[in-house]
């Protein structure tokens, strides 16, 4: 280990170990330093790793080191103090970051920052399995209550009550949800000659396409509720968060419509596209010779989901479909 490498070790073992006795000195009952301004009392759960874990019954001070659990948090008026920086983004995912303005980012997909975490002081962390952070749970236990939301690849809607448990709102996400479905619904009458299309969900990178939204994911969910299809190709479970498509298989991606998008906003979205209609018998596919491809905001459609991410995807196939 280098000398560099060695002092940053040694900081955050140093930041860990003064979490530790802060911790030792806060609730008893919780095990784990309050924030400033965060009620005593404590509340018992079971997360989605099986552990049992004491959060507070008013959280005060939260961390959302998923994109998920970011979007929940929003999705039900709670302003996180620390949270992480969108799938192949610098900050904020792009459709998250109005909402998210006072939040700090203290992570990475692959893993947190532990030393620019513990200086916010949070009262309650929350993540699931699509972060590295899972990997650190223990880390992050010592830091203050911690909970796993949600496994890799779980439903949406499930990891978005657990994470409405943990920040006592169980009841208001019951209500997003009643709300989300009666819009489902409502638009589903409304696709008229649209009913029934077949939608194929696209991100562009480095020169080619990536099938997206597959499965059971706040996408591909709501295109089933829709009752819309998927190419043969996009039909099933995912291997992975996306899946690259070679130039050869172009017409693969072909469908009545697409939604089309990138890891970031609409304009880089819409500037992908003008490389896309470039490549040789991409302007050929069906959809574009329609005028039926849709560059949306990438970075919702392309996130690991959530509540607001799936009324972006509901309300650009409304748009689209049903206008």
């Amino acid at each position: 280990m280098d000398k560099q490498a060695f002092r940053r070790a040694r900081r955050t073992a140093a930041v860990l170990a003064g979490a530790l006795v802060v911790a030792a000195c806060g609730s008893a009952q919780s095990g784990t330093a309050a924030a400033p301004g965060a009620s005593a009392a404590t509340r018992t759960l079971t997360d989605a790793a099986g552990r049992t874990v004491n959060v507070p019954a008013a959280p005060h001070a939260v961390v959302a080191l998923s994109e998920p659990t970011l979007d929940a948090a929003l999705a039900l008026g709670i302003q996180p103090v620390g949270t992480t920086a969108g799938r192949g983004q610098n900050g904020v995912a792009t459709y998250l970051a109005a909402k998210a303005e006072k939040a700090q980012v203290v992570a990475t997909v692959a893993e947190p920052d532990l030393e620019k975490l513990a200086t916010l002081r949070p009262d309650l962390i929350l993540l699931d399995e699509t972060v590295g952070a899972k990997r650190v749970l223990d880390k992050l236990q010592a830091i203050a209550p911690t909970v796993l939301t949600a496994k890799l690849n779980a439903d949406w809607r499930t990891a978005f009550t657990v994470t409405a448990d943990a920040l006592g709102k169980s009841s208001q996400a019951q209500t997003w949800l009643t709300d989300f479905d009666a819009s489902v619904a409502s638009a589903k009458t409304k696709l008229g000659a649209n009913a029934g299309a077949t939608v194929s969900v696209i991100r562009w990178q480095n020169g080619a396409p990536s099938v997206v939204g597959k499965g059971v994911g706040h996408v591909g969910s709501t295109l089933s509720a829709l009752g819309l299809g998927r190419p043969a190709d996009q039909q099933g479970a995912s291997s992975g968060h996306s899946e690259p498509v070679s130039l050869e298989k172009l017409d693969t991606i072909d469908g009545d419509w697409m939604f089309f998008g990138t890891l970031g906003d609409k304009t880089v979205g819409q500037q992908a596209y003008e490389e896309a209609a470039k490549v040789p018998n991409f302007t050929e596919l069906g959809a574009a010779k329609k005028g039926h491809v849709v560059v949306v905001e990438g970075s919702a459609w392309n996130s690991a989901g959530g509540p607001l991410a799936a009324q972006t995807v509901l309300d650009d196939i409304t748009r689209a479909l049903a206008g």
